[in-house]
């Protein structure tokens, strides 16, 4: 048998085997939600970074840098920022309010946090996720199709039905648990894959001066973090627009539930560390393998530069090592698309049905209902997909500015800030979504710069006048 489809069939049968092992464990809706609140440093900190990058990380990222050079690197400075100030400002706050609170999901924590008994903060929060996570999703069904599609030659719609399979398994039978557990194994695999390919490929390549004489012959541009551009183009476009990716990490709710599930707040330093560490190494790597691809194969080298991960990958390693490399930017896909599937699901079992519909519904009923959830909205993301035009890149980055200003703004001050009042919250929430469609779908403002800064800002600006300009609310505690 093919060495790359043994080492993608075993890959697959690893994750398969946790949504079995984990089932048993997942009796009530906080196992399914949360595991219990009772996953360590380790477990919690890779799980967050694997879910957070997903396949923009192995396949957008490398495709960028494929067609922009070193200019890149903007994106992967910004997003390190991002994550960096995610993990001190926002995970041991959340993690102590959350437990304080009783709060299973993000919109648990701001109906609690806000005494909000008319439960608006909660139907406009999964009404936010909902809709975006859609999106989220569909953009990691989208990449399986091109993955399997350069890897296997499998038509593109087959790929995603593989992918979206192998999701919706283990998610439904082992929940938090399970795509904890998976996005262990699968952040290993991303950062490992991220090492091994890129200096394969440089030295294939005559290492860095090889590369660097190819890439000089393709445009002397690429090989400058300004990409040769100027002005506008350069302040706004490229490092404003680039360093605003980290301004949506604080407010993804598939990455706050992280922290939210850690046994302890004193093991988030910890995680801090871990954390940090797997960025240098999965987001550097991830722009040297667009690098490198830039070097074989040119600017229209590919029919399509997202490819870049997997057809460098079978250039440059033994059979089974690519298998084993090219399962990592499935790995990706999965890690964040059941997550993201999760969280979605949880919108409808925990924030409506439990909490709206039948507050005293049964633990096992719940979490039948979680299952159901989680096959409903992976098929509409599926067909979602297999309509979708743009790149993973441009798809995942939509999903993220969205979900990043609606919720990134009212969670830092809502967790350091104790004049942050529900209307501002909601405010926010509002603008922060409504700001980012529109700039999305207007050329003109698509063009200037990317709508997560404007909409990041904005909804900022509105959850502080809008809170100064109503009741504050009484006996706030931040920290304990």
């Amino acid at each position: 048998m093919d060495p790359i489809l043994l080492g993608f069939i075993g890959y697959l049968l690893v994750v398969v085997v946790v949504g079995f092992i984990t089932f048993r464990y997942t009796k009530t809706l906080a196992d399914f939600l949360l595991g219990g609140r009772r996953l360590g440093a380790w477990v919690v900190a890779i799980s967050e970074r694997a879910s957070g990058e997903s396949a923009w990380l192995l396949i957008g990222l490398p495709g960028l840098a494929l067609v922009s050079g070193f200019s890149a690197v903007w994106s992967a400075i910004g997003c390190a920022v991002g994550i960096l100030a995610s993990w001190t400002l926002v995970a041991r706050r959340l993690r102590i309010q959350t437990e304080r609170l009783g709060a299973l999901t993000l919109p648990d924590y701001f109906e609690a946090r806000f005494e909000d008994s008319s439960h608006t903060l909660r139907i406009v929060s999964m009404a936010v996720i909902v809709f975006f996570f859609t999106f989220y999703v569909s953009a990691q069904f989208l990449a399986a199709g091109k993955v399997l599609h350069a890897t296997f030659g499998l038509e593109p719609i087959h790929g995603m039905i593989i992918g979206a399979v192998v999701i919706l398994f283990y998610t439904i039978m082992g929940g938090f648990l399970a795509v904890a557990w998976t996005d262990l194994v699968q952040g290993i695999l991303m950062a490992a894959a991220m090492i091994v390919l890129p200096v394969a490929a440089f030295i294939m390549l005559g290492g860095v001066a090889g590369v660097a004489e190819r890439i000089g012959a393709i445009d002397p541009n690429l090989l400058l973090v300004t990409g040769g551009k100027t002005g506008h183009a350069l302040v706004m476009g490229l490092i404003i627009g680039s360093l605003g990716i980290g301004l949506g990490y604080v407010g993804q709710p598939h990455l706050l539930t992280r922290f939210m599930a850690i046994r302890k707040p004193d093991e988030l330093r910890k995680g801090t560390l871990i954390a940090m560490s797997w960025v240098v190494v999965a987001f550097w790597g991830a722009v040297l393998v667009g690098i490198a691809g830039l070097a074989k194969f040119g600017i229209d080298g590919l029919a399509d530069a997202e490819h870049v991960m997997p057809e460098l990958a079978l250039w440059a390693l033994p059979m089974g090592v690519a298998g084993i490399v090219i399962s990592a930017a499935i790995a990706a896909m999965m890690s964040t698309a059941d997550s993201q599937l999760l969280v979605a699901t949880s919108a409808l079992s925990e924030d409506i049905y439990h909490q709206l519909i039948n507050p005293k519904a049964s633990q096992k009923l719940l979490v039948a209902l979680s299952r159901v959830g989680t096959i409903a909205i992976g098929i509409i993301a599926f067909v979602l997909a297999t309509r979708a035009s743009e790149r993973v890149y441009w798809f995942v980055l939509y999903a993220w500015a969205g979900l990043g200003a609606a919720f990134g703004p009212g969670m830092i001050l809502s967790l350091w800030w104790k004049r942050t009042t529900k209307w501002g919250i909601l405010g926010g929430m509002i603008v922060g979504s409504v700001v980012t469609v529109v700039w999305h779908n207007v050329p003109v403002l698509k063009g200037f710069v990317y709508e997560l800064v404007p909409a990041f800002i904005l909804a900022l600006v509105t959850v502080v006048v809008v809170s100064l300009m109503t009741e504050p609310p009484s006996d706030v505690v931040l920290d304990h």
